[in-house]
């Protein structure tokens, strides 16, 4: 999959091609079926498939310091999309004056004067230019007038968070609820994988080696989407080894019993003697245990953290 970054970077003598467009948050099952739909036109038609999305997110450029919290990193949407068999990943940086471009302008600038589409998928809520005063409608307007076709589709599907079979609509809005009330299950089956949470490992304050957990303490993004305060299951992922998954119990809190005022992400890996510092990791979240809790003493909380290695130990079996 090719990778460009500003659309300076088209390949000289650039055709046609199909193309998908939007933020891609979280790359949910919704994304998902919107970027199998480009693929499957693109290769009907003999042209390359593209992904169009933005960097740094639309929100921080015009409200900052609104940014909402960040499913995926830009390195781990561009790995997603490459899985589903995309040909090139674009990414248009997002800037005011990107952002002051009409609908029409932007249509004519970026569409087809530059990338020449042949035909554009998106979902049935896109807007586009100055606004956000284009949607789908107007969008097809545009194609017929510059001679591509627009395909909008609907972000609807069956998921079970619960066990049970229920109709939602994916967007990221409602992935990172899910996250937020530490729902990871949820989550999970609104993305069709668990959420992954990456970060660089740092010196905690090595409270857990001295109750027998050492843990490894996650330095994560800015806007990084972390889980409500909690104990989970999770799979434990280092960069440098992306095809080995190990089990560990996580710790997503402030540490109460200890009065803990900072909020941090711990991870004891099961069954693994190694020092992670300074390596980059990721935990993919797959079920949570439970409740951050305030113990009256420390052989209570080791206790405790007993069982919740157990129960980890047998989720992940």
């Amino acid at each position: 999959m090719q990778r460009w970054r500003g659309l300076e970077e088209l390949p000289s003598g650039w055709g046609r091609c199909v193309v998908t467009i939007g933020v891609f948050d979280g790359v949910h099952r919704g994304h998902q079926a919107l970027i199998g739909r480009t693929v499957e036109l693109a290769k009907q038609r003999n042209l390359p498939s593209v992904v169009l999305t933005f960097d740094p997110h639309p929100s921080e450029v015009l409200r900052p310091g609104s940014h909402p919290a960040q499913l995926t990193t830009l390195r781990r949407k561009a790995e997603l999309v490459e899985e589903l068999g995309v040909d090139v990943f674009a990414v248009l940086p997002f800037t005011l004056e990107l952002s002051r471009l009409t609908a029409d302008e932007f249509v004519h600038e970026v569409l087809v004067d530059r990338l020449h589409v042949a035909a554009v998928v998106v979902g049935e809520n896109f807007t586009f230019g100055h606004k956000a005063a284009g949607n789908v409608r107007l969008l097809t307007e545009l194609g017929r007038r510059f001679g591509f076709a627009t395909y909008g589709a609907e972000l609807q599907g069956d998921a079970v968070p619960n066990g049970e079979p229920v109709e939602i609509t994916f967007s990221s809005t409602y992935v990172r609820s899910c996250i937020d009330a530490g729902d990871v299950t949820a989550a999970a089956a609104a993305l069709g994988r668990p959420h992954r949470l990456e970060g660089i490992v740092v010196r905690g304050d090595g409270r857990g080696r001295d109750l027998g957990y050492p843990t490894a303490n996650l330095s994560t993004p800015r806007f990084a989407a972390v889980p409500a305060d909690g104990v989970y299951a999770a799979w434990f992922v280092r960069a440098a080894d992306p095809g080995k998954k190990l089990a560990s119990a996580v710790s997503v809190g402030s540490n109460p019993t200890f009065s803990g005022r900072e909020r941090t992400v711990e991870a004891f890996v099961l069954d693994v003697e190694e020092d992670f510092y300074g390596q980059h990791v990721a935990l993919d979240f797959v079920s949570r245990l439970r409740d951050q809790i305030r113990f009256t003493s420390v052989p209570d909380l080791v206790a405790q953290i007993d069982d919740d290695v157990a129960r980890t130990r047998a989720i992940l079996r």
